[in-house]
C-alpha cells in the first residue's frame, strides 16, 4: 500500500502477488486473533491481496470487516479473493491512512500488516487509525524488519538483494526496517496502552526455500522494485540477474534456511 509515498516499493506483478497471497491470519495475524470475537467491527489497512482480510471476516462473523487500499486498482485483488471464497461480510474501499474517511469510533480493532514500513508519516498513520478506533478498541500492526532478516548460507548476491531493495524503499519515503520501530511510533501516536510482541517466518525445508527464492529471483527481475532501481540507476540488468541468480543458488542450498522477524503491536485506544 502507499499512501503519501509516491511509489509503492513492490507493486503488484504477479509474482509479489504469489508472495502476499501466502499470508493467513494464522501466519500474520496470530499476536491479534486472541482480541477477536464475533461481532466486531474491523477496518483492514493495506488489505493488498486479501488473504488475510478474508480470514479476519470469518473470525468475526457476523461482525463485518472493512479493507481499504489506496486505489481502486489495489483493492481489486482483495474483491475477488471475498468473491472467490464467498465471504460477504467485508465491505470495501479506497481510503489513505494518513487522512481515513471515517468517523471517529467506526470500529472496534483497527489492523494493518505490512503497511507502516511503506508510508510517508508512520505516526501520522496511527494516530489515524487510533482516532477511528472506538475508545478502549484496538489497534494492531506488524511489519518486518529487514535489516534483521538472516539467512543460511551466506551468499553474496543475496546480501546485494538487501542493500539494493532498502535503498529502494527509502527512496520511495518508507523504513525497511520498521518492526524495531513499532513499539516507538506507537508511543509517538499517543497510546500509552501498547503490548509489544516478536514473531518470525521461516522457510526452512526444500519445498520452501525453493518456493521464496524463486520467488525473489523473480520479483528482481519483474516486480516494480526492478523497475525502480533501473530507473534510479542504481543498479543494471546484469547486476539484477547476477542477484536472481543468488536467490537460485541459495535456494538450491540443501540447508538453505531464511527467517524474518516482524515487530508488532497491539495498543488499547
Amino acid at each position: 500500500m502507499t499512501t503519501a509515498s509516491n511509489v509503492y516499493t513492490h507493486g503488484h506483478h504477479e509474482s509479489v502477488l504469489r508472495s502476499h497471497r501466502w499470508r493467513t491470519a494464522e501466519n500474520s495475524a496470530a499476536y491479534l486473533l486472541p482480541h477477536l470475537v464475533p461481532g466486531m467491527s474491523v477496518l483492514d489497512v493495506g488489505c493488498g491481496p486479501g488473504t488475510v482480510t478474508v480470514d479476519l471476516a470469518a473470525r468475526v462473523a457476523p461482525g463485518r470487516v472493512t479493507a481499504v487500499e489506496i486505489s481502486g486498482d489495489a483493492l481489486q485483488y482483495a474483491r475477488a479473493e471475498a468473491h472467490s471464497r464467498g465471504r460477504r461480510n467485508i465491505d470495501f474501499a479506497v481510503a489513505d491512512v494518513h487522512a481515513l474517511d471515517f468517523p471517529a469510533g467506526s470500529f472496534d480493532v483497527v489492523h494493518a500488516h505490512q503497511v507502516l514500513q511503506h508510508v510517508a508519516d508512520p505516526v501520522r498513520a496511527l494516530r489515524e487509525m487510533r482516532r477511528v478506533c472506538r475508545p478502549g478498541g484496538v489497534v494492531a500492526a506488524r511489519d518486518s524488519d529487514y535489516a534483521a532478516f538472516t539467512w543460511f548460507p551466506r551468499v553474496p548476491a543475496v546480501d546485494d538483494w538487501l542493500a539494493l531493495y532498502q535503498r529502494a524503499a527509502r527512496a520511495n519515503g518508507g523504513e525497511p526496517d520498521a518492526g524495531r520501530r513499532l513499539l516507538s511510533w506507537a508511543r509517538d501516536a499517543g497510546f500509552s496502552d501498547v503490548t509489544a510482541t516478536a514473531s518470525t517466518w521461516c522457510f526452512a525445508t526444500p519445498e520452501d526455500a525453493g518456493w521464496w527464492g524463486g520467488m525473489w529471483a523473480e520479483r528482481i527481475l519483474s516486480s516494480d522494485l526492478a523497475t525502480q532501481l533501473l530507473t534510479a540507476g542504481v543498479a543494471t540488468e546484469d547486476d539484477l540477474r547476477r542477484v536472481s541468480d543468488g536467490w537460485r543458488e541459495w535456494a538450491a542450498a540443501p540447508d538453505a534456511w531464511f527467517a524474518i522477524l516482524h515487530g508488532e503491536i497491539v495498543c488499547r485506544a
